[in-house]
């Protein structure tokens, strides 16, 4: 049986040819033993890298699986394939070297260095490969796991670095770990975002408050638009302007942020906006004008049945119809309320099925408001703001109509000033006078 102590005498008996002087651990020993490890190591690792761009490269492509070409793009492969090098490093070191050697312990520590670095890189490929599949999921417009990823991530290399230090020193990781906590205050201070990222993402994802894909918008760091990326630290949101912001992920839990995705998923996007109408045009119907308004479509039906109401309340209360100081009337502003309101409930791209009304708000001294309130049926914002748009073009097109007056104050303001005076010279001076 072919063992490692047979092995390394072969060796020397080999390079006895060349230099009858050499002896085992001698420095020319140790450098012709290094020379031939690390030939070794570059040789599989060559080997590994033809194996991979033609056999294996060959394989992922004609798979009809999706993984395979994922961690082949996030260079799993690429990765793994550094295992070779480390494994010849370390089964050469056993068998060229014996372990009271200085060589040996130094090539062991770099090659099992190698090995642990190379599992965690390789295992960060993984994690990679799981959250593109995970994103690919419909899961992923629930709850975001790049976060927990990142998490993972840091908590590997966290591991690699106890472990590296710990074989290098060697001593136990559990008695480098105990030793942390007399650098607990320094770590807090450098993981703060980090720890209180992790924090906000766990409540983000348990309370599912945001995703990839939201439309938040925070005043305070001048944010609109949609979440591209919701990680560890920070958030990545890209302005409708296609600028990029970044704020911290802890944010999101401690800041006033309006998140839209509630009118996304809903019926339709709400169109809340009031037009002031000037409280002098505000009038009472006569009959002439009741006729020219009761020919338009929507509110004819309406007109029928208000007059009906209102001759049935005079005929019981006796009242009569020429006794303006007690007869009931329409108002224009209250007819072309109802008319807006029997235009929205025909309007294609208004939504029926949620809130409709037109109402009048609390006058000021911009006359009266009259505020339309309903939700489009397109959420977009292109078609919205044109639904939005076409919508009051109509009503501000309707009030001559009806008898009323958009209030604009420099016209209202010229209107009730009348023409101005004539301007007077000034009076000359004394000298000129003389």
């Amino acid at each position: 049986m072919v063992t490692a102590e047979t092995l390394r005498e072969n060796f020397v008996e080999l390079l006895r040819q060349v230099d009858a002087d050499i002896v085992l651990n001698g420095s020319l020993y140790n450098s012709f033993s290094l020379l031939l490890i690390f030939v070794l190591a570059i040789t599989g690792l060559l080997v590994s890298r033809i194996a991979l761009n033609s056999d294996v490269t060959r394989w992922i492509l004609k798979s009809k699986t999706h993984w395979d070409n994922a961690l082949h793009s996030h260079g799993f492969f690429k990765r793994l394939i550094h295992l070779t090098p480390a494994l010849i490093i370390f089964a050469s070191t056993h068998v060229l070297l014996t372990t009271d050697s200085l060589l040996y312990t130094v090539l062991l520590k770099c090659s099992l260095l190698y090995l642990m670095t190379v599992a965690a890189l390789s295992i960060s490929a993984l994690l990679n490969t799981f959250e593109d599949w995970y994103n690919s999921t419909p899961f992923a417009a629930q709850a975001s796991i790049t976060g927990f990823v990142q998490v993972a991530k840091l908590m590997l290399f966290i591991v690699l670095m106890l472990l590296s230090v710990s074989l290098i020193v060697e001593r136990s990781p559990l008695l480098l770990l105990s030793g942390l906590t007399a650098i607990a205050a320094v770590l807090l201070l450098i993981f703060r975002d980090t720890i209180l990222g992790f924090v906000a993402g766990i409540q983000i994802t348990a309370n599912r408050l945001f995703t990839n894909g939201d439309w938040i918008q925070v005043d305070k760091f001048g944010v609109d638009g949609e979440i591209i990326e919701l990680g560890l630290t920070n958030v990545k949101v890209r302005n409708w302007d296609n600028t990029i912001s970044t704020i911290p992920t802890y944010s999101l839990t401690n800041e006033a942020i309006k998140n839209w995705r509630g009118m996304q998923e809903s019926g339709g996007r709400r169109i809340k906006r009031a037009v002031y109408i000037d409280i002098h045009s505000i009038c009472l119907y006569d009959e002439k004008s009741l006729q020219k308004v009761a020919k338009i479509r929507f509110i004819a039906d309406y007109i029928k049945s208000k007059i009906d109401e209102l001759q049935r309340y005079h005929k019981d209360n006796s009242i009569d119809e020429g006794d303006l100081l007690n007869r009931r009337a329409l108002t224009n502003i209250g007819t072309f309320r109802a008319y807006l309101e029997a235009y929205l409930n025909k309007h294609p791209k208004i939504n029926q099925d949620m809130t409709l009304m037109v109402r009048q708000l609390p006058p000021n001294e911009l006359g009266l408001p009259l505020e339309v309130y309903c939700f489009c049926r397109d959420k977009s914002w292109v078609a919205y703001e044109k639904v939005q748009a076409d919508i009051f073009d109509h009503i501000m097109a309707m009030l001559p109509l009806f008898g009323l007056r958009a209030y604009q104050r420099d016209s209202h303001l010229a209107a009730l000033s009348g023409p101005a005076p004539p301007s007077q010279p000034d009076e000359a001076p004394e000298a000129i006078k003389d």
